[in-house]
């Protein structure tokens, strides 16, 4: 076939590349947006980034209503928003101006936060060792933020922050929302000279602690005012205190907690009347009354506790053999070739027996080579993803396609191949004569060539049978989980090495003619479908822009090959203008590849929830059972699980009725947490269907699911 030449291998070569970890791209990306919280990076930069100049950013939350995140001490429950800074040498973030925040009742519990509209200013100091370019450039900032957003339930949330901050010119388009912020940073209080009035302290009185501070301001006298202590489980945040003034002092008395464990000797303390406040640090007098000891854990709760410190629970046949594995890798690879990106390879190979029905030695000698370059790319792969493994790297079955960029580049081979069987080109056409003659002398390397493309083609996919046994190879030793991966391999190459091996298959297709152009042509249309597949992979991956920019380049490259096909002068012209045309494309909508959506945060879909291992124990130990759907993008039978089976009316309405949490674990992109849940599964790579329920180990289905499997899983919970 004249569509595997040499291109091929290098598309090979680029397909075993490894998985992308720059999750930042080269342009700025300032907002993250979740279900419950809006987080945007902001700057205020008004005399520009330079020693000595002011210089803030901040991040703004905008929540939900009824949701809320924490303060720098967050109250009884809850976690403060944690900031961590990446910057060039010689500048320096410092501490959040935290502004003041608000009591929050949940239930018997109290809380301190923000809800509504909050931002978090941070001052940059800009060193004299900074060395910004005489001709200006930009500051890169980039920011991991964490937040715990809670209504009733609380939820984990992060985001990757990037922004380009303007050196030489001004940056003050938020200069309102930072004023403002900072205006409502507590005021610190100055001691009052003179002994008339006693100073600011806070008196140990057995459980209790009795505050005084002076020096508030004239407008604040006699006004009911809120009180902050800055350490954390010093006071009973929701218990009930006293307040009053005596003259120009504020006094009040509040109980101290239980579970106390600080004994600070200053205690650092913001006092509120509405968003307006004064920090003040007091001496701590008298001694701290003992610690409460630790409330008895009953054996129930132990024996939770030790289950919950245990390693994750296995499923039920997670330990198979290595008999097992490698037949169930050996029909795994079986069911691969009817995945409809790989069977127009298969089906040209075996067509192309026509052209030679009477030479059985060709056969024989192409088949040996497909199955060759099957089982060393299958090999090759797996080596790839054992060594990388062995390495650190938490990865699994189709590791390659968590790359935007390997996705494009396998867009860019399917293009190419398609243009080929639609007739656009061919590749004798448009490469040097002894390049295309090299598949006419060697039809074995052919052959060796479409072997590899075919693993290429297959590598995210898991068939039946498959998940199980690439679970096991990766636990055990190199060369038995090496055999694991070239049975899959023979396996995939077994249909057409038997086609090849007996002559009776050749003598049963027609006669060469017209209909062999007609079946390539056709066979041009899954190749299509498989472009439209991935660029809507790379659009999961990369957003609408990503997806925007692969189409635009994939549109470049269709021109060039075309300008290829031409001759004489306007070959010449046409594909030199062809050709830098798609260079400047590249150049200024490349980047966009591999930048992901600005939400990263994950996002409900439907009934489903984001899935975390935190919240599937924290369900099951309710007592509510948990159905997740372990999937992603790339992966062609998980989507088609998705729109069949998990899109039944009836089947939802059965999972509903039984009360099961809905989870999907999205491993679209690199997740460690999910690739350690599947390895705790006994598997590698998705799609994995799981039932947990509170009374059984978890629950694996097969890889292609059914509504009637679903209901008999769930049947008993």
């Amino acid at each position: 076939m004249s569509f595997v030449a040499r291109l091929l291998l290098a598309a090979w070569l680029i397909a075993l590349g490894l998985p992308s970890h720059a999750q930042l791209g080269a342009g700025e990306r300032t907002v993250v947006t979740t279900e419950r919280v809006r987080a945007e990076l902001l700057a205020h930069a008004p005399e520009g980034v330079a020693p000595g100049k002011p210089v803030w950013l901040g991040l703004r939350l905008t929540h939900q209503p009824e949701w809320h995140t924490y303060w720098k001490n967050s109250g009884d429950s809850g976690l403060p928003t944690q900031l961590q800074w990446t910057l060039p040498a010689g500048v320096q973030a410092g501490e959040i101006a935290w502004p003041v925040p608000r009591k929050i009742p949940v239930g018997t519990l109290a809380n301190y936060g923000y809800e509504g509209t909050v931002l978090l200013p941070v001052p940059l100091t800009v060193g004299p060792d900074f060395k910004a370019s005489p001709f200006g450039g930009d500051l890169t900032v980039r920011l991991k933020a964490s937040w715990l957003v809670c209504r009733k339930e609380c939820i984990p949330e992060d985001g990757d922050f990037v922004m380009k901050l303007p050196v030489r010119s001004t940056t003050a388009l938020h200069a309102q929302a930072f004023q403002e912020a900072l205006a409502t940073q507590p005021r610190p209080l100055a001691e009052v000279p003179g002994g008339a009035i006693p100073p600011s302290v806070a008196r140990i009185d057995g459980q209790s602690l009795e505050v005084r501070v002076q020096g508030l301001p004239v407008a604040a006298r006699g006004r009911t005012l809120q009180f902050f202590p800055e350490t954390p489980e010093l006071i009973e945040t929701a218990g009930d205190w006293t307040q009053a003034w005596s003259g120009a002092v504020w006094t009040a008395r509040v109980p101290l907690s239980p579970q106390r464990t600080a004994a600070p000797g200053v205690l650092p303390v913001v006092l509120a009347d509405g968003a307006q406040g004064w920090r003040a640090e007091l001496r701590v007098a008298g001694a701290w009354p003992p610690s409460t000891a630790p409330a008895a854990v009953s054996p129930a709760l132990q024996e939770a506790l030790r289950q919950n410190a245990a390693p994750p629970l296995q499923a039920p046949g997670a330990g198979i053999g290595l008999a097992a594995a490698l037949l169930g890798a050996l029909l795994g690879g079986l069911v691969l070739n009817l995945m409809p990106c790989v069977f127009p390879v298969l089906a040209l190979k075996v067509v192309g027996f026509a052209a030679h029905a009477e030479d059985t030695r060709r056969h024989r000698v192409a088949g040996a080579a497909y199955t060759a370059g099957v089982v060393l790319s299958f090999l090759a792969l797996g080596g790839l993803m054992l060594g990388l493994r062995a390495a650190g790297e938490q990865l699994g079955w189709g590791f390659q396609l968590q790359s935007p960029l390997v996705v494009a580049a396998l867009a860019v081979l399917f293009t190419l191949i398609a243009l080929n069987l639609a007739g656009l080109f061919e590749f004798g056409g448009v490469l040097p004569s002894s390049v295309a003659a090299v598949r006419v002398r060697h039809p074995a390397a052919d052959a060796f060539v479409s072997g590899m493309l075919a693993v290429a083609i297959a590598s995210p996919c898991t068939a039946p049978f498959m998940g199980a046994s690439l679970g096991l190879a990766v636990t055990l030793p190199a060369a038995q989980a090496l055999l694991v991966f070239a049975a899959l391999g023979t396996g995939m190459a077994l249909p057409y090495l038997a086609a090849s091996l007996v002559p009776a298959v050749a003598r049963l297709l027609p006669r060469p003619g017209p209909w062999m152009d007609v079946l390539r042509h056709l066979m041009a249309f899954p190749m299509f479908a498989t472009v439209a597949w991935l660029v809507w992979v790379l659009g999961q991956q990369a957003g609408i822009d990503g997806a925007g920019a692969l189409l635009a380049l994939l549109v470049g490259l269709s021109l060039l090959v075309w300008t290829l096909t031409l001759r004489g002068r306007a070959r010449a012209v046409l594909a030199t203008v062809a050709a830098a045309s798609l260079a400047a494309l590249a150049w200024s909508v490349g980047p966009a590849l591999t930048q992901p959506p600005s939400a990263t945060a994950a996002r409900a879909d439907g009934d489903w929830q984001p899935w975390s291992d935190a919240k599937v124990r924290a369900l099951v130990a309710a007592g509510q059972p948990v159905f997740v759907d372990f999937t992603a993008a790339w992966c062609v039978t998980c989507q088609y699980n998705k729109k069949t089976t998990l899109a039944n009316a009836g089947v939802l309405a059965d999972l509903k009725r039984r009360n099961v949490a809905l989870l999907r674990a999205d491993w679209t992109r690199r997740d460690p947490a999910i690739t350690a849940a599947l390895a705790s599964l006994g598997r590698s790579g998705v799609p994995v269907y799981v039932v947990y329920s509170p009374d059984a180990p978890p629950r694996v289905l097969s890889e292609v699911l059914g509504a009637d499997e679903v209901r008999e899983a769930i049947a008993h919970l």
